[in-house]
């Protein structure tokens, strides 16, 4: 579609949402970035936000009136929302940070008392539309959640996911679906509940050892479940569930029931009966399908702490995922500088980059895809956070600059997620400067003892420091939870300045987390190291247990871009001993121009 048809587009959708608004009376329509699962990447049926105003940010909240559009996100998206956005009509809304909600405060601030807000309950998170209920009746403006208005206008609203669902089998499910739901009924138990209901499709796929491909990057399946004392139903699209695998769930005293049905069941609850739910995440339209005489729960998921905390024989999966991967960079990376140094190659862009990289690790076993889209940024498409190439308009990596590469997989024995920045050309002494800044704040977290149960925000500033000692920061939390063969972004802990400290942020053996600062010129360069590390006790002294990082990630750092006046004779250390793990783990996987390049990116320096 040329871009004077997508305009036209983009205006029929906001014309014809506007007069289905009019027809209902209402005066302001909230389009959220969620689905019934309050899920971070969307199936194709509820990529609403994306419909109606052309943003593909990740995170984002549509408001429509009868003369005002616009788009909230944070800073990690502006670039893009500002270019896609580009002669819609459509304003672009800064905001803070990713957990703002600033889009309630503008609406109390522009509707006038007796006007109506529409949001569907079916896709609004319950803790949100509570924020948003007692802020609009605080101003006497009316809230209806029953509307799905998209659905009046959106023709072509893709249907519910098809694919079918899987098993995640031994050896790489350590745990029986069994004694996964043993725990949990027991967690139950502990928390005064009878019933749970889920809704989080990592949370499900956890609990019962399975996987699916309804959402691009993430190996999770569109469903709801409810577990009871003794038996569990997976609420989930017919015949997605082969007739083998039903069997199986059988056996372990789980029904499968029509997706739509969910609803219906909660509905169904008997009078005093005692239902866990989170609300954090759970749709406001599913709690208030729970009948008054059900008495309700809130508390985290359990299957979220749960899943954080990897088994020690996942860990195993995960270390030897981590040396295929590595492998699978080498021959990435060996053919990249290859290339480049190529007089005679036909010109290299940046989505040559992603498919390169997802071609290398294809090759690898137990692969299954990536685990989000490839960031192949150079030079100033670098400093865009969240970028992603496309032709036509991606950048030719030529002359001299910076490359930054975030890419991760999808294996059976693990999830991936690396950024490296490699030099093209001569990198200059400022490039060199910030690269080796962003360095030292990877080591520092990277060798950072701490208490256990310290709350992971607090360990942002660690990775920080060495940057603000410099007068330089960075617009994104410094890591995030990472799963096992699940999605790449995982609770409950972040290591962010923008999450609360609070209680279930705690920092547990066994959770894999990502530690990746960076800094970011706009325009100009963007550098960005990204490792993925595994809480492990270190020590137990009188004064407690203290966790330390077991660094995961195999894959060198390219010592082209560091200015070693910069760097403590520490710091030298910590990278000459990554660097000889990264050799001595990951050579047996790899031959030839791979393995050449390998020996020589680990050299000592």
């Amino acid at each position: 579609m040329s871009n004077q048809d997508f305009q036209r587009a983009r205006g029929e959708r906001l014309g014809a949402l506007r007069a289905a608004m009019a027809r209902h009376q209402v005066d302001a329509f909230i389009v959220p970035s969620s689905d019934p699962h309050l899920s971070e990447y969307l199936p194709g049926r509820w990529k609403g936000r994306e419909w109606v105003s052309g943003f593909t940010g990740s995170v984002g909240t549509f408001i429509a009136t009868a003369a005002f559009a616009g788009v909230w996100t944070d800073g990690r998206y502006w670039t893009q929302a500002e270019h896609e956005l580009a002669g819609s009509g459509i304003e672009l809304m800064k905001i803070p940070a990713a957990a703002s909600l600033q889009h309630i405060d503008w609406l109390v601030a522009t509707l006038q008392p007796g006007q109506t807000v529409a949001v569907d309950a079916r896709v609004l998170g319950l803790a949100v539309a509570r924020l948003l209920s007692d802020a609009l009746a605080a101003r006497g403006i009316k809230l209806r959640t029953d509307l799905d208005l998209l659905d009046e206008v959106w023709a072509d609203r893709p249907a519910l996911p098809a694919a079918p669902v899987f098993e995640h089998e031994a050896p790489y499910a350590v745990l029986p679906r069994a004694d996964k739901l043993a725990a949990t009924r027991a967690a139950m138990r502990e928390l005064g509940a009878d019933r749970h209901f889920i809704s989080t499709l990592d949370d499900i796929a956890y609990l019962f050892n399975l996987r699916g491909s309804d959402v691009n990057f993430n190996p999770v399946f569109v469903a709801h479940a409810l577990v009871e004392p003794e038996t569990a139903t997976l609420f989930v699209g017919d015949g997605k569930v082969p007739p083998a695998l039903r069997d199986r769930l059988l056996e372990d005293s789980v029904q499968v029931a029509p997706y739509e049905e969910a609803r219906t069941a909660l509905a169904a609850l008997e009078s005093g009966a005692a239902l866990l739910v989170d609300p954090r995440r759970i749709t406001a339209g599913m709690r208030a399908a729970v009948p008054a005489g059900v008495r309700v729960v809130e508390s985290v998921n359990p299957t979220t702490f749960a899943k954080s905390r990897k088994l020690e024989g996942e860990a195993v999966h995960v270390r030897a995922t981590m040396e295929q991967d590595g492998a699978a960079l080498c021959e990435f990376y060996a053919w990249l500088e290859a290339t480049l140094a190529d007089p005679h190659r036909a010109p290299l862009d940046e989505v040559a980059i992603d498919e390169h990289i997802t071609a290398a690790r294809a090759r690898r076993p137990g692969f299954v895809s990536p685990s989000f889209a490839t960031i192949a940024g150079f030079n100033p498409n670098g400093a865009i956070m969240h970028y992603r190439a496309q032709r036509p308009g991606c950048a030719t990596i030529e002359g001299d600059g910076l490359l930054l590469i975030d890419s991760g997989g999808q294996y059976l024995g693990g999830t991936t997620d690396i950024t490296r920045v490699v030099p093209v050309g001569t990198p200059s002494s400022e490039q060199k400067r910030d690269f080796t800044l962003v360095l030292k704040g990877l080591i520092a977290l990277s060798s950072a003892r701490f208490p256990r149960g310290t709350k992971s925000p607090m360990l942002d500033a660690i990775a920080r420091a060495p940057i603000w000692a410099a007068g330089i920061d960075y617009g994104h939390g410094t890591g995030h939870g990472v799963g096992y063969f699940l999605n790449v972004h995982e609770g409950p802990q972040s290591i962010s300045p923008t999450t609360a400290p609070e209680p279930h942020t705690a920092m547990e053996p066994g959770m894999i987390t990502s530690i990746e600062p960076g800094i970011y010129r706009p325009g100009h360069w963007g550098i960005r190291l990204e490792n993925l590390v595994l809480n492990r006790t270190q020590a137990t002294t009188e004064f407690g247990e203290y966790l330390g990082f077991e660094t995961l990630t195999l894959c060198p750092i390219d010592t082209r871009c560091l200015d070693l006046s910069l760097l403590r004779a520490d710091e030298i250390a910590w990278l000459n001993d990554y660097h000889a793990q990264v050799a001595a783990r990951v050579s047996p996987h790899v031959d030839g121009a791979a393995r050449r390049w390998l020996d020589t990116r680990t050299r000592p320096i």
